[in-house]
């Protein structure tokens, strides 16, 4: 099978990507490195020790998406592409709507043209909102988004559901994930945005490692166990896994999925956690709620379990362990 990747160099690109060839996939990858690295092609094929086409393009260009359909005609597609940092949306929200549901709407129409009939699309948590309940299920409330980045993800949720009803044949898995972290054993891929982090787990590190002062941590005053928000943190190698059952599933129409470990951990245990494995110190201070944040959100992944036979296997001390060691053979120690 042809897979063509949306977004395949990013940081849970990659690791699906690694996971696709290590399984024999045929691999496509579509990137304009807006977030990610050319490096990272050099680093895939390392690991993987195979090959795969890559197009420096952006998905937002109709006309070079239908030039790689034409070329290409891959039998699925995995999306990825999107901006995905929510305090930056709250502040770029044209930005964000315009670059996460134009390039959707490209490959929506680019799969019809070239009878590509399955996508499994990289939705989020923020779907659901401020949850009603805890553990979230795939049956919850969606909407009541609390940012633009959250917002596009139901949008493009939306369109998915509509294309699938227009298209009979159309196949759409969408995948909502919580939160990952963590990075290949290798320590040769990882989370490696460029210019200040957005994320909780690449600003730890990056203080870890001396790279920034000290860690910002939004609020300490949620009703949680200790004040700071709480979410549920997933390894990056377990989520790309997903994208292989996603893959192998037999769907029609639209289906959805929680990709989590329905386990929560507040900001100060992620600190405290990273700094007893990794036996470093990460200076924080307390500062004001973030814009967007809300105070808990963890998934029930029971569904996946039963439907795609996918559950998480790495532990919160594997994420933490292996976000280290990836952003110290960055630094080359």
């Amino acid at each position: 099978m042809k897979v063509l990747v949306t977004g395949g160099l990013g940081f849970i690109g990659s690791h699906t990507v690694v996971e696709l060839l290590n399984n024999n996939y045929e691999v496509v990858v579509v990137d304009n490195l807006y977030n990610s690295s050319i490096d990272v092609v050099d680093k895939i094929k390392i690991i993987t020790g195979r090959d795969f086409k890559l197009y420096q393009e952006d998905v937002c260009n109709k006309e070079k998406i239908d030039e790689i359909f034409n070329m290409e005609k891959p039998d699925a597609v995995i999306h990825f592409a999107a901006y995905k940092a929510v305090g930056e949306s709250v502040n770029k929200p044209i930005m964000y709507y315009r670059n996460n549901l134009v390039s959707t709407l490209n490959l929506c129409e680019a799969m019809q043209k070239y009878n590509c009939k399955k996508i499994v699309f990289s939705s989020s948590a923020t779907v659901y909102g401020n949850p009603d309940v805890l553990p979230i299920t795939e049956e919850c409330r969606v909407g009541g988004t609390t940012n633009p980045y959250g917002s596009t993800k139901l949008m493009n949720e939306m369109i998915l559901k509509d294309f699938t009803i227009a298209n009979d044949d159309f196949c759409a898995v969408i995948l909502r994930y919580f939160n990952p972290i963590g990075a290949h054993e290798s320590g040769l891929i990882g989370e490696k945005p460029n210019g200040i982090p957005n994320n909780l787990m690449p600003y730890i590190v990056r203080v870890a490692s001396k790279e920034l002062k000290e860690l910002s941590v939004f609020g300490n005053d949620y009703p949680t166990h200790d004040g700071t928000g709480v979410r549920d943190y997933i390894h990056v190698v377990d989520l790309a896994k997903g994208h292989l059952k996603a893959l192998e599933y037999n769907n029609r129409g639209i289906d959805y999925f929680n990709l989590g470990t329905g386990i929560g951990y507040s900001v100060l245990d992620m600190i405290n956690t990273f700094e007893r494995v990794n036996k470093v110190k990460v200076p924080y201070k307390i500062v004001d709620r973030r814009p967007g944040d809300i105070a808990e959100c963890y998934a029930d992944p029971t569904k996946a379990l039963k439907v795609l036979g996918w559950k998480a296997e790495l532990g919160i001390e594997d994420m933490m362990r292996d976000s280290y060691n990836f952003i110290l053979k960055q630094k080359g120690n």
